[in-house]
């Protein structure tokens, strides 16, 4: 039976059991885990086995590969799309993949051996570094109202929330030093990531379904949508910007200091327009009702 195969039975029956298989994985903690091809940008699951932080707040999985001299194509995934899916069996959540660097990985990487000493085995295997993943959870944003309006407003605050969430870093990140520890450039670049790409999704969402609809329907609001459709363009300029820098972090107080100056540009860019969004198509969209 191919790797391929073998996690297809382990994903059918985790789902068809609460999380719960047989064979190699009996008793044992396992999750799955989605993830976007770096190249594809298609999902691929995989199961994993997961050990909880020492807090026993976030999960832990590791890029061991069996000790294999290189890293899982699920860890390249991350990098390149930190936002992840993640299936415990009981609930379904959305998570950052946070790779672990420096001492916080040592310590990590101790814990999990602590706890599952297969790991430090295959550790011994290879020259690798093997990561070690944080999946941080992403806690929704209640709207406290149903319908298309609830669904906006949610996804609104959690843009809001994580936009607020990175700029922090990227000021903590500036004020280290520019370099700054290698945790919190790397903390940095994940979080940017997930937020720009999320970003991304939502106002293409936007542009491609929810928008044309609604112009269908109003069409006096199609000079608002044109206007929307341009900050879209405007936000969309200033995620590529970022991004762009994002590769420089680390590398001097130059790239941190250009996150955060164009950050705060986006800031007052995407409130404004969440705002506006907001003040428009709210009365419109709690006529629609249920989603």
């Amino acid at each position: 039976m191919s790797v391929q195969s073998f996690n297809e039975a382990v994903i059918e029956e985790f789902r068809a059991n609460a999380g719960k298989v047989g064979g190699p994985f009996e008793g044992a903690g396992l999750v799955l885990l989605t993830t976007t091809g770096a190249r594809s940008g298609q999902e691929h699951t995989v199961p994993l086995g997961f050990v909880r932080e020492p807090d026993g707040e976030q999960l832990l999985v590791v890029a061991s590969a069996a000790g294999a001299d290189r890293h899982p194509a699920w860890f390249h995934n991350l990098l390149a799309h930190p936002l992840v899916r993640v299936e415990t069996g009981t609930e379904e959540y959305g998570a950052v993949a946070m790779p672990a660097a420096g001492a916080r990985r040592a310590e990590l990487f101790a814990h999990v051996v602590r706890q599952e000493p297969g790991y430090g085995e295959y550790q011994q295997r290879t020259e690798r570094e093997i990561p070690v993943v944080v999946l941080q959870r992403t806690h929704e944003t209640a709207s406290g109202e149903d319908g298309v309006a609830g669904k906006l407003l949610e996804v609104h605050g959690w843009l809001r929330a994580q936009l607020g969430h990175v700029r922090r870093e990227a000021r903590d990140h500036v004020a280290a030093g520019g370099g700054g520890p290698a945790p919190l450039g790397l903390q940095l670049r994940q979080h940017c990531l997930a937020f720009c790409q999320s970003l991304e999704f939502h106002h293409t969402s936007e542009d491609a379904g929810l928008f044309p609809y609604l112009a269908s329907q109003h069409p006096h609001l199609a000079a608002f949508f044109e206007r929307l459709a341009r900050e879209h363009r405007v936000v969309s300029g200033l995620q590529e910007e970022i991004v762009q820098l994002l590769d420089q972090v680390g590398e001097g107080e130059g790239a941190g200091a250009g996150i955060v100056e164009r950050l705060e540009v986006m800031s007052r860019e995407l409130e404004g327009h969440l705002d506006r969004e907001e003040e428009q198509l709210l009365p419109v969209l709690r006529a629609l009702g249920a989603p």
